[in-house]
């Protein structure tokens, strides 16, 4: 597929959400995510108000569903998402449901490999059970944390390559990527390339981070979609 940029909205007020949302689209972003802590905040009403305001825009809802898949997926779909994400870590039955959610509403399905003992094992198992997508995903509390007892930060860089021929659907890289790093998922072989903490997020306070974020913005887009 084609190269695409998506800007995690991990923001708390769906005011400053749509307006970050605004100036992404202006950029050249292609697809809007409706982060984890805007549904925690926001919840179905924030997925609608995105809805609403970019009619034509794919939308991901990140869930990080672990359990009651279908009903979960189907209320987000319901309120206009395009894109739900499901956990590696939840029970086959639970990424099924998920599936069979997203083939009924006519919604997308990305499996999220977080906290996977074996990140590839699990990036295939998302596979074989129906998911559309991987997200290959080193969180922010691990992250954090290991950098924290003074050993080095992992990345989702480090096995993403694995990853890539592990499966045949594609591939989302997540989790602490710099601005470079960022650009260059592509050349991983991984075409969705999402923007979230620490390029356009303050990852602290999980609010819009300074500077010039849409010149930066419009030169990730640009970048990433030159590989087409």
């Amino acid at each position: 597929m084609k190269p695409i940029v998506q800007i995690s909205l991990d923001l708390t007020d769906i005011d400053e959400a749509l307006e970050t949302a605004a100036m992404a689209m202006r950029a050249g972003v292609d697809w809007l995510e409706a982060g984890t802590p805007l549904i925690l905040a926001e919840g179905l009403h924030g997925v609608k108000k995105l809805r609403e305001a970019f009619p034509d825009t794919p939308i991901v809802a990140d869930l990080k569903t672990m359990d009651g898949g279908y009903l979960e997926a189907e209320m987000m779909a319901k309120a206009g998402a395009t894109h739900v994400v499901v956990m590696a870590r939840a029970h086959e039955e639970t990424i099924k449901c998920v599936v069979d959610a997203g083939r009924d509403f006519s919604i997308k399905v990305m499996g999220d490999n977080l906290g996977a003992p074996d990140m590839v094992a699990a990036a295939k198992l998302l596979e074989k059970l129906g998911c559309d997508y991987v997200i290959h995903h080193i969180g922010y509390d691990e992250r954090r944390g290991i950098a924290a007892r003074g050993n080095p930060m992992p990345s989702p860089l480090d096995q993403l390559r694995e990853v890539v021929a592990a499966v045949n659907i594609p591939v989302q890289a997540v989790g602490g990527l710099s601005l470079e790093q960022a650009i260059q998922c592509p050349k991983y072989g991984a075409p969705l390339v999402v923007l979230g903490a620490p390029l356009t997020i303050d990852a602290d306070a999980f609010k819009t981070a300074d500077g010039n974020l849409e010149d930066s913005l419009r030169l990730i887009c640009d970048t990433v979609h030159a590989y087409e």
